[in-house]
């Protein structure tokens, strides 16, 4: 893997590292230490997770493999979805308008000189008004799968909530065992504007951004009559993501997750990596 060529992305401070594996440099045996090394801050490139774009079957224009800091392989990432359509559209790989394949299934995708606009999947059903033991303390939250996982508990001052120490306590609780949930806290701002910080699982520990979550957060405050779409999300990294969604009689209509995405920068990895 010496020599390695890779790219450093960002959505609203999600940040990624990006390969392009459709060579298959890197064996699939090799994909999750390799993530795990790079991922890591101070040590490695350092990224909330790391997608390898691989090829796909008939009737996608590419399929990726994505895993989170600590090697583990969620279904989605709505950032990193919107990061990797970037990162072949730069590298022609995908014309403007494609479409990828995830553990999420078939995933669509515009990408525009300012913004990236993904098609997110279907949503499972709702659990609203759940109340949670925690350390002896009731916590009502609702819970909304967006391609993984996630738990939504509205505050009122989103600046005072220990995000680390009530999300991981959410992650692992046994109500959500085995696979555990992301954790979202959101205050409403008004009727199309929702503020929201992440714990989020895999990184175990507040991320700047979520895709997934923003989405969850956004439909879980419609169906509660906070707000209307687009829902614009104020995410912990200051930036806006947009979250497009229709209302019909079994839920949700078409679902999208919009916003700009960085290039910060490409390099190649060294062996000293995986040390």
């Amino acid at each position: 893997m010496a020599g390695l060529g890779f790219y450093k992305m960002s959505g609203h401070g999600n940040d990624f590292v990006l390969v392009d594996n459709r060579d298959n440099q890197v064996a699939e045996a090799e994909l999750v230490p390799l993530a795990r090394a790079v991922c890591r801050r101070r040590l490695g490139v350092g990224a909330d997770g790391m997608i390898f774009i691989v090829t796909g079957p008939p009737g996608v224009d590419f399929a990726w493999r994505f895993f989170n800091s600590d090697g583990s392989e969620p279904e989605m990432c709505g950032n990193g979805g919107r990061c990797a359509a970037r990162f072949a559209r730069m590298k022609g790989i995908a014309p403007a308008e494609m479409s990828f394949l995830t553990l999420a299934g078939v995933i669509r995708a515009e990408v525009t000189p300012e913004t990236v606009k993904v098609q997110m999947p279907q949503p499972g059903e709702p659990d609203m008004d759940r109340v949670l033991d925690l350390d002896g303390q009731d916590m009502k939250l609702c819970c909304l799968n967006t391609g993984v996982p996630h738990a939504v508990i509205w505050v009122d001052d989103l600046d005072a909530v220990p995000v680390r120490e009530i999300g991981r306590a959410v992650r692992f609780h046994p109500w959500f065992k085995p696979a555990g949930t992301n954790t979202n806290f959101v205050q409403v701002l008004d009727q199309d504007r929702l503020a929201i910080r992440t714990y989020e699982r895999g990184v175990e520990d507040e991320t700047l951004a979520c895709g997934t979550g923003s989405i969850a957060a956004a439909l879980l405050s419609a169906l509660k009559g906070l707000v209307k779409s687009p829902t614009q999300v104020l995410t912990r990294g200051g930036e806006e993501l947009l979250v497009h969604f229709s209302r019909n009689e079994k839920g949700f209509g078409e679902i999208y997750l919009e916003g700009p995405v960085r290039t910060v920068f490409s390099g190649r990895l060294e062996p000293d990596v995986l040390l």
